[in-house]
């Protein structure tokens, strides 16, 4: 994994002692918090119903030891004991102290983290598949252009305050696992017909209160004029993109205003003047950041060890870890391992410092110090021995984070909503607890099959229901909270938005309303086809009729 060069330190070190005198001079009443506030979320710091929450970039999802080991430091020393991974490979802490802040960002500035660029109108921290680089059918490690994108973008002085936030993802396998086509920018790595890997350059994807999926502006850009195109893409957005009015602010609005046909026409007129210049990528610069994303090396190991078939025969329990939690690797005797952070009835992706903690020995032992962050909300130990499952899942059990429930119903979304955020309309945590209770059986869960629940507490789309399978949106009815179901939606390289299926649910229906669309789709389905592919197949009308016949 990367990393820090003497720029990087210094930049991080000096960004640190500057938020500290801002943060005395607040405590001190020498700022107010109209002028503090733009401080503040530049750093990171949100003030939420409750505390401060400070939340912590992990860059394409890519922890070392160390690292976790510094969260965990943090989750115990000055939050109240754990911390909530996101949607977007990021950490938040939700109980901060203002006098903490500073000292808090310098002990992650001594592991190579900060919280940089985690808010405000800029370019937000850079994500990708969190099984980048290990990934069976990976065609290039994103990671390496995720980086190049983090250098170009930290505290760039054209784009540091942009019309709205900012986000980019980059993916390198034809299965997206980094939703590309919902983010302001998705980089889809792909080979042209010479053999040559390069981008495509989705544009305007999104979600909040106008979701939508983003447009290809370009089929193949080559990879040395990865910057020049970006940089044309936020030119144009920054001189056009709205900020008369923030609800139509993001660049989706503006693509959606002048068609993406237009919008590309504007783009290659500005890249223009920027594709042979000084943003043309060297390729000894590219070889040094690639060079720090090489695959370690792996000792030789038995792709079908006789103690891993011997323990599937014995466990049924094992056997369906193995099925939901196991992924193929691109190394002979490897397999990428999901740790679920979604027990039943649990807070999904919240994890205890002392979970962080056994996570971080595990990693050490078992997948070679390194730890992924996903984009549902768990966390991916890459690099592990075939021969060591049966050991690491035992390890596992006892910390409950071998729950096998990865792409099925029990590995809900769920943003922090109204039990956090200032601006929730409803709880999102209780109803997660509920659902995943609910549907704890994890025979039932393997019968049902691929099934993604996400859940917002608001519009904002935080749990990202626009693209669940089943999604449900907290909404406010007169002071009680209700919901909101869709159904359809969906993240990968065949990204959809959910349909509103009709009138929201009151809290104590909701849990019965999902149950009653998996029924329907369990009674519908051909063979053992997936919700999704049912729901593309048959649409809305059967799942709405039951839903209502007794509403």
């Amino acid at each position: 994994m990367y990393a820090y060069d003497s720029y990087d330190r210094t930049l991080v070190m000096e960004r640190v002692e500057q938020f500290r005198e801002q943060v005395t001079r607040r405590l001190a009443g020498q700022i107010g918090e109209e002028d503090f506030k733009p401080l503040r979320l530049m750093n990171g710091l949100y003030l939420q119903l409750h505390a401060y929450m400070l939340r912590i970039a992990i860059p394409y999802g890519t922890l070392n030891t160390a690292q976790l080991r510094k969260l965990a430091h943090i989750a115990r020393r000055y939050d109240r004991g754990y911390g909530h991974f996101t949607t977007r490979q990021n950490i938040q802490f939700n109980w901060i102290k203002l006098s903490d802040a500073p000292d808090i960002l310098a002990e992650l500035a001594e592991v190579e983290m900060h919280a940089i660029q985690t808010s405000g109108n800029c370019i937000r921290n850079v994500t990708a598949d969190h099984f980048a680089g290990v990934a069976a059918d990976e065609i290039e490690d994103p990671r390496i252009w995720c980086e190049i994108i983090r250098q170009w973008s930290t505290f760039h002085p054209e784009f540091s305050f942009l019309p709205r936030k900012f986000k980019i993802a980059v993916t390198g396998a034809p299965h997206d696992r980094a939703a590309v086509k919902v983010h302001d920018i998705g980089l889809r790595m792909h080979r042209n017909a010479a053999g040559d890997t390069g981008f495509e350059v989705i544009v305007g994807g999104g979600q909040g209160r106008t979701p939508i999926v983003g447009v290809t502006i370009r089929d193949f850009l080559p990879k040395q004029h990865l910057l020049s195109y970006l940089e044309a893409i936020l030119r144009v957005y920054n001189l056009l993109g709205r900020r008369d009015n923030l609800y139509k602010s993001r660049i989706k609005i503006l693509v959606a205003a002048v068609g993406a046909g237009k919008f590309a026409e504007m783009v290659e007129a500005q890249w223009a003047d920027l594709k042979d210049g000084e943003l043309t990528l060297p390729a000894a610069e590219v070889a040094r950041i690639e060079a720090a994303f090489a695959p370690p090396a792996y000792e030789p190991a038995d792709p079908f060890p006789p103690e891993v078939i011997a323990k599937r025969a014995q466990s049924k329990d094992f056997a369906r870890w193995m099925r939901s939690n196991v992924a193929a690797h691109r190394q002979p005797g490897y397999a990428i391992v999901t740790l679920s952070l979604k027990p039943a009835g649990g807070t999904p992706g919240d994890a205890t410092a002392g979970q962080m903690e056994a996570i971080a020995d595990l990693a050490d032992a078992h997948s070679l110090g390194e730890i992924r962050v996903s984009h549902v909300q768990n966390l991916v130990l890459p690099h592990v021995k075939r021969s060591d499952l049966p050991q690491l899942w035992e390890a596992l059990q006892a910390l409950d984070l071998a729950t096998p429930n990865i792409g099925l119903i029990g590995d809900i979304i769920a943003c922090p909503g109204l039990d956090y955020c200032s601006l929730a309309n409803a709880r999102s945590i209780p109803l997660a607890q509920q659902l995943s209770a609910r549907f704890a059986d994890p025979e039932r869960q393997q019968r049902i099959g691929e099934l993604a629940i996400k859940i917002s507490g608001c519009i904002n789309a935080c749990g990202h229901h626009h693209v669940g399978h089943i999604g449900i949106l907290g909404v406010d009815k007169k002071g009680e909270e209700f919901y909101q179901v869709t159904l359809g939606g969906s993240a990968d390289e065949n990204a959809s938005l959910g349909d509103i299926v009709g009138p929201a649910f009151a809290a104590d229906r909701v849990v019965d309303a999902v149950e009653q669309v998996v029924e329907t789709y369990l009674g519908i389905r051909q063979d053992s086809e997936r919700f999704i592919d049912t729901y593309r197949r048959v649409g809305i009308a059967p799942f709405k009729e039951k839903l209502y016949a007794t509403h």
